[in-house]
């Protein structure tokens, strides 16, 4: 998917304010769907879960006659047929967030996409409620379907701040409502742990009756290693400092962080808990397939 349309707001004096969120989200979902609605085939878990084809006995008055004038074949408006489903975005806001590429930080690249899929959802009738948290902060907003609802959730999708640490998982676990309901979860994290905080609060979230996403936010240095020759790490948690020599660090680190995102795809799967890592400098809308997705399996 080429990168265009949204790519020149993608600033924070854009991304920080309700029109703007509300503005990129609707670019990068009308083009994807666009695009899909177009597609004469689509791959499993692809399809845009708003229509479907139309099939003997299926009500003609749920027909879309758009879609038939323009395509010649005929849709049903699935959204109108199908059950709500409950969508939960979970921030993790931690101190480690406030890492910045090209001008803008994953906390902040984070509400982007956040609000793109709620966009998505929300265009889908469905519930979408948002829990962000660290060691000293908790916002939260429970789901609900209608559009005076969506404003509400980007202004506390846009009060969220990053600070400190992720809190122990026998509290980050308490603090996110289980309703036993067939509920779509995504998570937005850096996997930034001292022990296995995130891990276990993660594993904590999956049930038989739900899907759970998590998304883990990489920034293209983090992933390519592309730094100068000379480097200061800070940790942003800790404030620890710590200086290397590109050459020599690189190999190992490459080979250190591959082997890292693996262990944790393996043990996520193994849980029946999906893992993406979606690097700062891709394209938003790569995001929106997870979404259709797991929406479906959940149904």
């Amino acid at each position: 998917m080429a990168k265009q349309g949204y790519q020149d707001l993608l600033k924070p004096e854009v991304i920080d304010t309700v029109s703007g969120l509300t503005l990129i989200s609707r670019i990068v979902v009308e083009g994807f769907t666009t695009g899909l609605n177009r597609s004469r085939s689509v791959g499993p878990g692809m399809e845009f879960s708003q229509y479907r084809g139309y099939e003997p006995g299926d009500d003609l008055r749920l027909l879309d006659w758009k879609m038939l004038a323009r395509s010649g074949r005929y849709y049903i408006k699935q959204s109108e047929i199908e059950s709500q489903v409950t969508v939960k975005f979970i921030l993790d806001s931690s101190a480690s967030m406030l890492h910045e590429e090209e001008g803008i930080s994953k906390i902040q690249l984070a509400r982007v996409l956040i609000a793109t899929l709620a966009y998505l959802a929300q265009k889908q009738g469905d519930s979408v409620g948002l829990f962000a948290l660290n060691d000293a902060e908790f916002v939260s907003i429970y789901p609900k379907a209608d559009r005076q609802h969506y404003n509400r959730f980007l202004l506390e999708l846009l009060k969220v701040s990053s600070g400190g640490k992720w809190p122990e998982a026998s509290v980050s676990s308490k603090r996110i409502p289980n309703q036993g309901g067939k509920e779509l979860l995504f998570f937005l994290t850096d996997m930034y742990e001292q022990d296995s905080e995130i891990s276990s609060f993660i594993k904590s979230l999956k049930s038989a009756k739900n899907e759970v996403v998590v998304l883990q936010l990489m920034g293209a240095s983090e992933m390519d290693f592309s730094y100068g020759n000379n480097i200061v790490f800070e940790d942003l948690e800790t404030g620890a400092r710590v200086k290397v020599d590109r050459q020599t660090a690189k190999a190992q680190y490459l080979k250190d962080l591959h082997q890292k995102l693996e262990t944790h795809k393996e043990e996520l799967l193994s849980k029946g808990i999906e893992h993406h890592i979606f690097r700062m400098d891709q394209h938003l809308g790569e995001v929106l397939p997870f979404f259709l997705k797991q929406r479906k399996n959940g149904k």
